[in-house]
């Protein structure tokens, strides 16, 4: 075995049998249960990142006095911001060790549900993974069904007629909620043009990955394992859940003030 196989395969296709062997034998459930569960342990790496995001929402407004003042002198922003986030315990970069980890944990998974989980005799496989306590029979047959998927094959619709695959349900969900974590982290400002190209680019591409990211679990999706999608979906929704009850509606204001949802967000912010 490698080093990623013993430090994240092993560990992760081991608590999901855990899951399995708990709720009687339903691997679909024990994919969200055992991914609800992730999110929880991985809580703690999360919350500092957050926190970070919402002082640099509260803060914006000075954050936007201190490019205007140093707009010219790109050294001086940099140590003017440097020494603005020191002073109010902002790190900025806090998220990238947490994310790193859930980008590991989904790679893991993938393996685990494209390798272990895929094809024939799949108990024989998870065997050379698991720990002795958590070994299944000899010739046990592990139920991959799971509501309308197949949580080995992908979450797609093929329509007669139609030469091309669409996604399913889960994976459409899983990308619209990707979305809506991304707008809620997204800090609710009037945009300015500053005239500078450098500035106006940086806002295209912050603003383009808000809508590419999804879009790409979408078509990536369509070639993994439905379980994966699963994972997914629920890492997605209690992200954006977490991030709302951080810092509000964010970048998403606007939109559900038409809806007529945001009573008093200035109220909302205060708490």
């Amino acid at each position: 075995m490698n080093i990623f196989q013993i430090l994240l395969i092993q560990p992760l296709t081991n608590g999901l049998i855990l899951f399995y062997k708990l709720l009687g034998g339903n691997m679909g459930l024990s994919i969200v249960f055992f991914s609800i569960f992730l999110r929880i342990v991985t809580n703690p790496l999360t919350k500092p990142y957050m926190q970070s995001m919402k002082k640099l929402k509260d803060f914006e407004p000075q954050l936007s006095k201190l490019k205007e003042k140093h707009k010219n002198d790109k050294k001086k922003l940099l140590a003017a911001q440097t020494e603005f986030y020191k002073q109010n315990g902002i790190n900025p970069g806090g998220g990238c060790l947490p994310y790193l980890l859930q980008i590991a944990i989904l790679i893991a998974l993938f393996n685990v549900f494209n390798k272990v989980l895929a094809g024939g005799d799949i108990a024989s496989k998870l065997n050379e993974l698991l720990y002795t306590p958590l070994k299944l029979e000899e010739g046990h047959v592990v139920a991959t069904s799971f509501l309308y998927l197949d949580i080995t094959k992908p979450d797609v619709f093929k329509i007669p007629g139609i030469a091309f695959n669409l996604p399913g349900p889960i994976l459409i969900l899983a990308a619209i909620f990707q979305f809506i974590s991304a707008k809620i982290t997204q800090p609710h400002v009037k945009k300015k043009k500053t005239g500078k190209q450098e500035d106006d680019m940086q806002t295209t591409m912050q603003q383009s990955m808000i809508y590419t990211f999804p879009l790409f679990t979408l078509l990536f999706g369509m070639n993994f394992p439905s379980g994966l999608a699963i994972y997914w979906l629920l890492f997605s929704v209690i992200q954006a859940i977490q991030q709302y009850k951080t810092s509000g509606w964010g970048g998403l204001t606007p939109f559900i003030s038409k809806l007529g949802l945001l009573k008093s967000p200035s109220s909302k912010d205060k708490k």
